[in-house]
């Protein structure tokens, strides 16, 4: 896994948790990497450390790669192109294969058509995103030190909801965020949807 260069804390269930996961995995932090200059100004310079950092993972011997940030998506066809491995970039993957999905994502202002033509999604599809200087995306976004995770909840589930009564065609949640997975129990009984996130992603694609 291609980790963002964060210290915010990651509780079970966020991807960049160890016990997230039902196979081997190694982290590599990419140094730099923030959370801004990665979600916010999708910043290019930070493509070759990320395939540097992921061909020392191949020569150490993984067999796929993944990543810590759905925006990543991003440069799925470029990391793609300079690995001899299968590239999981991103949860929003998973698009294409789900019936009227739509997204929850830590910074809405930041994703928009080419990150979801980039994932092979309908440009369309339905985006909410955390509210703007809420508790967890101010953390996330701002790579703050402490986590309230009931309010975080709170913040993930609110965002869940809204998208649903602005899109009640919507059948199945993405969560783009891999920090939103340990609230995705909290958003499926609030939404009544599934909720599919890098995890549901990479376990499967594994297993296959």
């Amino acid at each position: 896994m291609l980790m963002l260069d964060t210290r915010f804390p990651r509780p079970p269930g966020d991807a960049g948790h160890p016990a997230s996961w039902r196979l081997p995995i190694r982290f590599a932090v990419v140094a730099g990497a923030s959370p801004r200059r990665v979600v916010q100004q999708a910043d290019a310079t930070l493509l070759a450390p990320f395939v540097a950092a992921a061909r020392s993972l191949v020569a150490e011997g993984a067999a796929a790669i993944t990543t810590s940030c759905g925006f990543l998506v991003r440069w799925q066809r470029e990391l793609q192109a300079a690995l001899p491995v299968p590239v999981w970039s991103s949860s929003l993957l998973l698009l294409p294969t789900l019936p009227r999905p739509g997204v929850v994502t830590a910074d809405a202002a930041s994703l928009g058509a080419a990150e979801l033509a980039a994932a092979g999604a309908d440009p369309a599809t339905p985006v909410e995103g955390l509210a703007g200087g809420s508790h967890l995306q101010d953390t996330l976004l701002h790579d703050r030190p402490t986590l309230d995770l009931w309010q975080a909840e709170a913040d993930a589930v609110a965002a869940a909801k809204c998208l649903v009564a602005r899109c009640p065609q919507v059948t199945s949640i993405v969560l783009e965020c891999t920090n939103l997975p340990p609230y995705a129990a909290a958003i499926e009984q609030a939404t009544g949807r599934p909720v599919h996130h890098l995890m549901t992603l990479v376990h499967r694609l594994w297993g296959a």
